[in-house]
This record gives C-alpha cells, sequence and structure tokens, in this order.
C-alpha cells in the first residue's frame, strides 16, 4: 500500500512538474508569431538603437520573422498598433499616459490596454536654434519659425503642448527631421525640437553643427513649474555645460521611453519572450548607445506602473523574475 501511494505520489509531482513547465510563458511560444514593430525616422539616432533591438529579438527567437519598420515614431505607432499594422512600437511616456486615459490626439479614442514591454532609455527633449537666428530664451521663438519635430511623434506631441501652456506661438514647420535640419541649414528655420541621446547629442545635432553653429534653449522654472503641473509622464533634467562646446548647462523636459504594446493583442508569452531578448541580449542596445550600461533595465520597467503607465501582463512576469 505505502509502495502504492509513493508512486502516486511520484505521479501527481511529475504531472504538476509539468503543468508548471507548459503553463509558463517561454521564448519557444512567442516563434511561432510573425513580430512586426514600429521605430521612428530613419535619420534619428532611436532607428539604430531600435536596429540593435530587432538583433536582440531575433537571437532570443531565431525561428521568429521579426520585423522593424520606420514610422513617425510614438503618436504614428499607437495608431498603427490600434489598426494592427505593428504589433508593438517606440512610445514615450507622456505619449502613453494621453493614449490611456484619451487626450490630446487621443481624445475620445482612449487606448485603456497600451502596455509597455521594456524601457529603452530615458531621454531629454532637446530644442536647438540657429547661434545667429537672435533666439535666446524660449519666449524669443514667439512668430519664428521652428520644427516641432517629426511629424506623429512624441516630440511634436509634448513641444506643442508645451508651447501652449507657456502661451508661446510660434510659426510651426510640420514635417520630417531631414526637412527640419535642411530648413535650419538654409536658415528657412530657427530650429527644431527633437530627442536626443539620454542627455547627449545625437547623430542628427552632431551632423548638423559640421556646418551650422547651433545653441540649446532652457525652460526657466517658472515654464518647469507651468509644464509639470499640466503634462504627465514628464520630468526635467540638465543638459550639462559643454555638450554643445562652450554653452553652458540648460533645462529641459526629461521622459522615460518604452517600447509597448496592446495587452489584448499581444500574448503573455509573446510579451515575456520580447521582455527577456531586451534585457539577455542588451549589449546590442549599449553598443549603439554606451551610456545604457549605467541603466537598470528591470529596475526602469518595474517603475513604469507608478508613473501612470501599464506594464504588460507577460512582460511583468519575465521583469519580476529577472536577475
Amino acid at each position: 500500500m505505502a509502495s502504492a501511494c509513493t508512486r502516486l505520489g511520484c505521479c501527481i509531482a511529475a504531472l504538476f512538474a509539468l503543468a508548471v513547465v507548459v503553463c509558463a510563458p517561454s521564448p519557444a511560444d512567442a516563434q511561432k508569431n510573425t513580430i512586426t514593430f514600429g521605430s521612428t525616422n530613419a535619420t534619428s539616432s532611436n532607428y539604430a538603437l531600435a536596429v540593435a533591438m530587432s538583433k536582440a529579438i531575433k537571437k532570443e527567437l531565431p525561428n521568429a520573422n521579426v520585423s522593424m519598420i520606420e514610422t513617425g515614431a510614438s503618436v504614428d505607432n499607437v495608431r498603427r498598433m490600434t489598426k494592427g499594422e505593428i504589433d508593438f512600437g517606440l512610445v514615450m511616456a507622456d505619449t502613453s499616459i494621453q493614449a490611456l486615459e484619451g487626450l490630446g490626439p487621443f481624445q475620445g479614442k482612449s487606448v485603456s490596454d497600451l502596455a509597455v514591454l521594456y524601457v529603452h532609455d530615458i531621454v531629454t527633449l532637446q530644442l536647438v536654434v540657429r547661434a545667429d537666428a537672435g533666439v535666446a530664451t524660449l519666449k524669443d521663438l514667439q512668430g519664428k519659425k521652428f520644427s516641432a519635430g517629426i511629424r506623429g511623434s512624441g516630440a511634436e506631441l509634448l513641444t506643442r503642448q508645451m508651447f501652449q501652456i507657456m502661451g508661446i506661438e510660434p510659426q510651426w514647420s510640420p514635417g520630417s527631421i531631414q526637412d527640419a535640419v535642411e530648413g535650419t541649414q538654409n536658415r528657412q528655420l530657427t530650429g527644431y525640437s527633437k530627442y536626443g541621446v539620454g542627455a547627449g547629442l545625437d547623430a542628427t545635432l552632431r551632423e548638423l553643427m559640421v556646418s551650422t553653429q547651433m545653441r540649446y534653449l532652457s525652460f526657466d522654472k517658472e515654464q518647469q513649474s507651468a509644464i509639470l503641473a499640466k503634462v504627465k509622464g514628464v520630468d526635467f533634467a540638465e543638459i550639462p555645460a559643454n555638450t554643445i562646446p562652450g554653452q553652458g548647462a540648460v533645462s529641459t523636459p526629461v521622459v522615460m521611453g518604452t517600447y509597448s504594446a496592446r495587452a489584448g493583442s499581444m500574448d503573455d508569452a509573446t510579451a515575456f519572450a520580447i521582455a527577456k531578448a531586451i534585457n539577455e541580449n542588451r549589449q546590442f542596445l549599449i553598443d549603439v548607445f554606451p551610456h545604457l550600461k549605467d541603466m537598470d533595465f528591470k529596475a526602469q520597467a518595474l517603475k513604469v506602473e507608478s508613473l501612470g503607465l501599464k506594464l504588460h501582463p507577460g512582460a511583468k512576469k519575465y521583469w519580476q523574475s529577472a536577475p
């Protein structure tokens, strides 16, 4: 009798262990999927980072068909997700909050299941102008031709909202980053707004500075307070002195950059596998953005819910268990 009970107990234990293995999300589950994700404009430094992400995901999911496409960034990516054109994409935190709450460009069209898979960077929004444009402060942009960023991007959304809050009305010049750079070079534009690489220069600004002297614009304390009171998901930080040689430190918005999906469209196993792929192969990302070596990917991912964002259930399972 004891022997029979022992055999029965062993069988139950084996079946339980098998059930745990079968039910747990695993990369193999996601390998059956075709995964398409949206990034940003191809001229942006963040596009190169998205290429690195694609490599990381393909390494973890060698049997998956992984495609990364050029898009207009945050707002455009959310809209593409709602149409089923992409599975996940770059969405800045402030844009994500507005999508969740049905505000701004998502007025009356909330995307309540938008959820973070992973955080890819903490980035500064950099407003730059030609050094010879006669613009020393943000208020000097009143009536001047200025690009708010890539059409459909989080940078464009945040820039326009901030200027509305500050009561400053530039002559907006919508378009691509190429349009903004060319317009600045030929003096048709005063300058432009764009997310940088962390708190440093991105490739676009570096290249522009070869031919055109540029300077950052800074937000004063009053402007910062007014923006923080009305825009969720945004903080302010300093761009260090001499980031543009000869210019002092400036205060500018800082936003968490995420790659997010719709929880109702992406299953937990796929979300788990993508988060795991990025974390375990993050060296691909660090090779492109060296400053990411100092970022705690796990801590940042687990922080998003405290900021008013959602963390995809599948990704949350991974990040909670990640070393």
